[in-house]
């Protein structure tokens, strides 16, 4: 969410056309002979998204704010289908802003529908679930507002007066305008969307980073007409809207809101990765998705740190670290236990309890998709040791870590 200011509270930065002709390029290289528009990419399972199912549900990596040329992106709608499988998603959302077109001129489409038919023909041959989605696209109070699972993008825009220069954005989104934000969320909710607001702490729209509460989202929450926040985007992760999103029972969203190439925003070569929506859902399918998502049976995944409610933050801990062994070291009262971690997370434990580490202090990390070896010294044996961490990078509130607990019996006490 790289906003500039060329076009108030509305503005990408600007890139050289080029740009688009060098991501398709690129694209071409990872990608194996295909019929047109239809993606298929090469194996690139180490940079898949993976965490484990939980004791009840599925969980499915989603990201639901990405855009293409057809409102300020810089790629085709198939390069975001080609990304998603790369990063081993389970579900994507292209949702082009619609009252703010700057390439109307230069890609004109009528039908706000397009991006979404094109995106879900690229993965007619793969099994990423493509959901239809949109931006409507404000100045404050309204905001960004993001409609997935809608069913016709067109219903939800009205330009009365079009400019005449089609090449004029600014003229184009004041039109837009016009229309009652209102207007288009009654229509989003009537088509039975999920709707989220997107970045409320926007630095355009929110000159101190700060996410706060305004009446309009406070009205349409308290009336069910909204459904969810954005607690991180892109870069930022923001206090503000996690206490909102627990304070106004809205499900928390996790969102890359991608305009380019998403290996320059998130280089995979680094280590890095797209924030994303994990969803737990009762099946892959985009019906069990929309239902989690009314539901709030979500975590946030943004840069290594875990966000959700305890219910659910808690069931993905205890699907992605699982104690594997306990012994007594040979001829000493020095337990060594050792946990697995199924997940792509690297976990950093404190120790809640008066037992002591051997080769580490109170803090632990425990590596992603790995075996962790610790060493504790709880003085003499005994028959269960009860071992109580805080899990730093899981919060299950603003400044708030998880806790996870383990009962250990060793195997030769």
């Amino acid at each position: 969410m790289r906003h500039a200011n060329a076009i108030p509270a509305i503005s990408r930065p600007f890139y050289q056309p080029a740009l688009t002709v060098f991501a398709i390029s690129l694209i071409t290289i990872v990608s194996v002979a295909q019929a047109h528009n239809q993606a298929t990419t090469v194996d690139a399972s180490g940079r898949h998204i993976h965490f484990p199912d939980t004791e009840k549900y599925q969980t499915l990596a989603v990201d639901l704010h990405t855009h293409s040329v057809f409102s300020d992106g810089h790629v085709w709608p198939k390069i975001r289908v080609e990304e998603a499988l790369r990063d081993g998603l389970d579900a994507l959302a292209i949702t082009e802003h619609l009252e703010y077109q700057p390439h109307r001129f230069d890609i004109p489409h009528p039908d706000r529908n397009t991006a979404y038919n094109e995106a879900r023909e690229a993965a007619a041959k793969t099994d990423l679930i493509v959901i239809a989605g949109s931006e409507i696209t404000r100045d404050s109070p309204a905001g960004h507002i993001n409609a997935v699972f809608i069913s016709d993008a067109n219903a939800m825009l009205r330009v009365p007066n079009p400019p005449a220069d089609a090449k004029d954005a600014l003229a184009y989104y004041q039109q837009a305008n016009a229309w009652p934000a209102q207007n288009a969320i009654e229509e989003a909710n009537d088509q039975g969307a999920f709707l989220f607001w997107n970045h409320p702490y926007w630095t355009n729209q929110q000159p101190n980073g700060i996410a706060r509460m305004n009446k309009f989202h406070e009205e349409n929450a308290k009336n069910g007409k909204l459904h969810g926040i954005e607690i991180a985007n892109g870069q930022d992760y923001s206090e503000g809207a996690h206490a909102i999103a627990l304070k106004y029972d809205l499900a928390m969203i996790g969102v890359s809101d991608v305009h380019d190439l998403i290996d320059w925003d998130h280089p995979p070569h680094q280590g890095k990765h797209r924030p994303v929506t994990l969803v737990l859902a009762q099946a892959r399918t985009a019906e069990a998705i929309k239902e989690a998502l009314f539901a709030q049976r979500t975590v946030v995944w943004f840069r290594n740190l875990l966000i959700g409610r305890e219910d659910e933050l808690n069931s993905i801990l205890d699907a992605s670290l699982q104690l594997e062994s306990a012994r007594w070291r040979a001829e000493t009262e020095v337990l060594q236990i050792e946990i697995r971690n199924n997940s792509d997370a690297t976990f950093r434990l404190r120790n809640l309890t008066k037992h002591t580490f051997m080769h580490s202090g109170d803090d632990i990390d425990v590596a992603a998709n790995g075996v962790t070896k610790i060493s504790v010294k709880p003085g003499k044996k005994m028959a269960s040791i009860k071992l109580k961490f805080a899990v730093e990078n899981a919060l299950v509130a603003p400044k708030k870590p998880a806790t996870l607990s383990f009962t250990v019996t060793p195997e030769n006490s």
